[in-house]
């Protein structure tokens, strides 16, 4: 115990300013999202250079950066991120520049609500290019790198659907806290299927979710606390009282797999499908998948929502640390085991990839039904054509 308490205490500042820095973050996208909403009826837009994804996800890059240099020192922060400098650098990308620098003032602007310190002069572009810059680390074994995914999720954040904001710290090769902000999914569950037949069916001149669904949420752990938190996502004024009305959450306690419901990715890019449904099939699942976007399906898990996340990736795609850091802290301090389809726990250490993963991801919310799909990987691998 004595050392868990140690951790929080250790990290606490840290903490504070990263879930401050998130609920800005998730802020900005939502601002992002409803541009975008309210101007297209195409349901799908690529990430080209100049789409909205991008300018969410450079703008919340720098955001992201600015805050934490400003709190912690630009010499002491180093940021392992998806997005490089090359997108926005292009002759031709002078139109997303812009963007960029007027969203990320005006979410700047808007930090002091959050308990941050804003900027006291407009950035121009070149400090919001060497902002974007300095999320140029390639993390490791040794060292604190923050760890950042600007928007997770890119097809649910063009479709008015789920996508996360998330960051989390490294530290000499192990995640010490993570920040998950969902910004479409609601604090309370059962209006998440009410929340998304609301956004197919209205106008497009209403993409304002009603307040009372509590539009979103956002989740922290640190490592070694034993506890996992969940706040909803605020506007701003709530979170100068640190930490406002924030819950302590638990994964479900559901270890029968006729009862457990499996969370899958929407798409199907980079995961096999067929050999998880396989694999659900042999170990009893019965229920109905809850079908999401993006890390969301660690904050299934880590809410008690679902019981199970697999993710067998296609040969050749290597799974990055920004798309697992935050989740796996926050589902672990909630009391679920995640590991690689081997049992063993996820490496952080080895930079931007996780390197030497068995197979693929199973995350669960506790060791009986872990174990069982473990049990069922290494029965089926063989006759599976991965």
């Amino acid at each position: 115990m004595g050392e868990m308490k140690e951790n929080e205490k250790k990290y606490a500042m840290e903490l504070e300013v990263a879930v401050r820095v998130v609920h800005v973050a998730c802020a900005l996208c939502g601002r992002v999202q409803e541009k975008l909403l309210a101007t297209t009826n195409d349901l799908v837009v690529s990430k080209d250079d100049d789409s909205p994804v991008t300018v969410a996800d450079l703008s919340v890059q720098a955001t992201v950066s600015w805050l934490l240099s400003e709190n912690f020192g630009v010499q002491n922060v180093t940021i392992v991120a998806e997005e490089d400098i090359q997108t926005i650098s292009k002759d031709d990308s002078a139109g997303l520049l812009q963007a960029v620098v007027n969203t990320v003032n005006e979410s700047l602007a808007s930090a002091s609500k959050y308990g941050l310190r804003s900027p006291e002069t407009t950035l121009g572009t070149s400090d919001v290019l060497e902002a974007i810059s300095r999320c140029n680390s390639t993390g490791g074994p040794s060292g604190r790198h923050w760890v950042l995914d600007p928007v997770d999720g890119t097809l649910g954040f063009v479709r008015g659907d789920q996508y996360a904001v998330a960051l989390a710290l490294i530290e000499d090769g192990k995640v010490v806290l993570g920040v998950l902000g969902c910004p479409n999914y609601p604090v309370k569950t059962e209006w998440l299927n009410y929340r998304y037949q609301y956004h197919q069916t209205t106008s497009q001149s209403s993409q304002t979710t009603p307040d009372e669904w509590g539009k979103g949420c956002v989740l922290y752990a640190t490592r070694g606390s034993g506890e996992a938190w969940l706040q909803s996502l605020s506007s701003g004024d709530k979170m100068l009282e640190w930490p406002n009305c924030a819950r302590l959450i638990q994964v479900s306690s559901t270890d029968d797999p006729a009862l457990a419901t499996l969370c899958e990715p929407v798409e199907r890019a980079n995961s096999n499908h067929s050999f998880t449904a396989g694999l659900a099939h042999s170990v009893g699942l019965r229920k109905q998948p809850l079908r999401v976007h993006s890390m969301v399906k660690y904050a299934a898990i880590a809410r008690g929502d679902a019981e199970i996340f697999m993710k067998f990736a296609k040969s050749g795609y290597k799974e990055k640390i920004w798309d697992h850091a935050a989740g796996v802290v926050i589902v672990e301090e909630a009391g679920g085991v995640v590991t690689d389809a081997g049992g063993r726990p996820l490496d952080f250490s080895k930079g931007m990839y996780l390197e030497g993963l068995d197979r693929g991801i199973i995350a669960c919310s506790g060791v009986t039904l872990h174990e069982k799909l473990i049990d069922a990987v290494y029965a089926s691998w063989d006759s599976s054509n991965l």
